[in-house]
């Protein structure tokens, strides 16, 4: 599938083959016009995200890839989409709005309370987590900037987990003469 993305980004500032990504899945660009650009969106970024639902005219979430020389404002987000979660709720909460979403175990086991997870591309800090769903608070600013004010109760949203999770998860699994990476095997090793 091929998108044209409308956007208030400096054209000038994009180059084609620039990793962007869009409700958090990063998309690479291959055409260039003064009020947008082009992607090309693989059978894999369809089948784990939303962006085979949009339609002419919806919002999405726009973020650059970051540049190495830059302060990290948030977690490390690659957008690279795990899957999907649905908003099962939205309650107000002053001037706060707290969202919860209900996911796929698959994706819940790598999100804890007060970690970082990214819901359609933004980082968001995750205020509590329970068997089937989780939830953030967001703020005004994050409400104004994204497209999660246009969100509501069954609507399919991007998640992507902690990278750093996953990579922890993976060496744990892994397995060698002494039977994997327990707290036995770390001491052996002068780890502990």
């Amino acid at each position: 599938m091929e998108l044209f993305i409308g956007s208030g980004l400096p054209t000038a500032e994009i180059k084609l083959g620039d990793s962007i990504a869009v409700d958090g899945a990063c998309l690479t660009v291959t055409g260039i016009q003064p009020q947008g650009f082009s992607v090309d969106v693989s059978p894999e970024s369809l089948q784990r995200s939303t962006l085979g639902k949009k339609r002419a005219g919806d919002r999405v979430n726009l973020e650059r890839a970051l540049r190495l020389c830059d302060r990290l404002g948030g977690h490390l987000v690659s957008g690279h989409i795990d899957g999907l979660g649905v908003l099962s709720a939205r309650e107000k909460s002053g001037e706060f709005i707290r969202l919860v979403f209900s996911a796929p175990e698959q994706l819940l086991k790598y999100i804890i309370e007060k970690g970082s997870v990214a819901v359609d591309g933004i980082s968001l800090t995750v205020n509590t987590v329970t068997g089937r769903d989780f939830s953030v608070m967001i703020i005004p600013h994050t409400l104004e900037k994204t497209t999660l004010a246009g969100k509501g109760p069954g609507d399919q949203v991007n998640i992507e987990n902690d990278l750093i999770g996953k990579y922890v998860e993976k060496l744990m699994g892994k397995r060698n003469a002494d039977g994997g990476i327990t707290l036995d095997f770390l001491a052996k090793h002068n780890f502990t």
